[in-house]
């Protein structure tokens, strides 16, 4: 039996696509640690929030 499968099995799991839901769930991590840190105020975070999701998404999705 060859173990030839294995690193291209891995590797079609680690190239799965970036789902949008996954794209949110890291989003919000990021938002939570940088209120966690105070580095997040009230009065920005809907700019904050919209900036965080575009740079995930983009470098998540980028080729």
């Amino acid at each position: 039996m060859s173990n030839e499968s294995a690193p291209q099995t891995l590797l079609e799991r680690l190239n799965k696509p970036v789902t949008d839901e996954l794209v949110m769930k890291i989003t919000k991590e990021v938002v939570v640690k940088f209120i966690e840190a105070g580095r997040l105020s009230p009065v920005k975070f809907e700019e904050t929030f919209e900036e965080i999701h575009r740079v995930v998404k983009n470098t998540a999705r980028a080729e």
